[in-house]
């Protein structure tokens, strides 16, 4: 994240003496990433260091780790995600829908607030949730983002948070990345600024709101996500919040859907001008994250507002819609829908949507949903994944077209 900011109880110089406790020597942690050379947050923690545990580790009572499906044929996927059940808590309902080398989609639907003193790290990779219903507040050791619905959580690796629910269930899509999530650089200037042409601005950030250090001794469980989906419970002799001061540019936040502000253009817009965040370079590794919401449609007076087909012979394309108000899909999505459309086969709008679509011309179109495209990573179907998907999706191309065919 390009803006650095301080809180709490720092010393001015890093690295430096420093008490936030009369007569007790405050200890530092440095949180960042690539090795010594990426964005970082240096922590100042009360009395203790982070590494302290009043235990041995143990395998935790349940796993994230995930199998893929043993069927190798090739075909594009539609999950029925609002056909899962809410249960447990943020960590333990979360289910891989989708997994790659180094990206991963799961579904989180809690009805449950994590327990008072267990806490979560994802130990291997970045994430991003989404937040499709509910609320509460996601607790951090750098502070607490209220959750509210449409609002994307970036979450960098490592960092030890917990999700306790305002609503009676919550709903969430969890991207995961092996590299730091980000707005698009090509979007920012040589300071890290959003250009005065980007579709999103570096300040509409919700950022965490630091919280006075917890400075209590006690068994607090920290489980951590790591290996592949393995889960390990540690045992710390003091409560992980305890953070009496940051400062840096490696920490959550919030960005509401709401403030991807769309650019539109006189034919039609392809994703990239809808393009929210990054992770990797953008050429040949990660992922691109877009926003596709209600925005002005070409103006052109023979624009056709539905996407062409295509074939993105280097990206696998997931789509969650937010919504079930998506004019090249309708009749065959839902709320909550997922589909993968893997790079080695072309997909397009379905049925008649082209000719439909006219209609929006020049008009703000009604749509929610969140994109996510590869770099030169396959993505496969875990066995959740596939017990929900709409076994016919394959064939909807063809129904779509049947149909319009008899009404001619």
């Amino acid at each position: 994240m390009a803006v650095t900011l301080k809180k709490g109880n720092i010393p001015a110089t890093p690295h430096t003496e420093h008490y936030s406790i009369p007569n007790v020597l405050a200890l530092e942690e440095i949180h960042g990433s690539y090795g010594f050379n990426g964005s970082y947050t240096r922590k100042i923690h009360v009395r203790s260091y982070p590494t302290e545990q009043s235990k041995l580790p143990e395998a935790a009572d349940f796993s994230l780790s995930s199998k893929v499906v043993s069927d190798k044929a090739l075909q594009p996927y539609h999950i029925l995600t609002q056909n899962i059940p809410f249960e447990k808590d943020f960590v333990r309902s979360r289910k891989p829908l989708l997994v790659g080398a180094k990206t991963a989609v799961s579904v989180s639907k809690p009805k449950l607030s994590m327990n008072e003193n267990e806490f979560f790290k994802n130990g291997e990779r970045h994430e991003i949730l989404y937040v499709q219903d509910g609320s509460g507040i996601l607790k951090t050791e750098y502070g607490e983002v209220n959750i509210r619905k449409g609002l994307y959580l970036i979450i960098p690796k490592g960092t030890i948070y917990k999700v306790d629910l305002t609503s009676p269930e919550a709903f969430f899509l969890i991207i995961e990345s092996q590299f730091p999530i980000t707005f698009p650089p090509h979007y920012m200037n040589k300071l890290g600024q959003a250009t005065l042409m980007a579709p999103v601005v570096e300040t509409e950030i919700d950022i965490p709101e630091f919280q006075e250090p917890i400075d209590k001794k006690g068994e607090y469980t920290l489980y951590v996500k790591h290996n592949g989906g393995n889960v390990t419970a540690i045992t710390l002799s003091h409560h992980p919040f305890d953070i009496a001061g940051w400062e840096g540019t490696f920490y959550p936040f919030g960005f509401h859907i709401d403030n991807h502000h769309g650019v539109s253009r006189e034919i039609h817009t392809a994703p990239p001008m809808r393009q929210t965040f990054q992770s990797g370079d953008g050429n040949s590794y990660g992922f691109s994250i877009c926003s596709f919401k209600s925005q002005m449609e070409g103006w052109h007076q023979k624009d056709i507002p539905a996407p062409y087909a295509h074939s993105n012979v280097d990206s696998d394309e997931v789509l969650f819609f937010a919504s079930s108000n998506y004019t090249a899909r309708e009749g065959v999505i839902g709320e909550g829908s997922i589909t993968l459309h893997p790079g080695s086969i072309p997909h397009s709008p379905h049925g008649d949507a082209a000719l439909r679509s006219m209609k929006e011309r020049a008009k703000v179109s009604n749509m929610l949903a969140v994109m996510l495209d590869t770099f030169f990573e396959d993505l496969l179907v875990t066995e959740v994944g596939y017990e929900y998907r709409d076994k016919e999706y394959a064939l909807s191309w063809y129904k779509a077209g049947q149909a319009v065919s008899g009404k001619h």
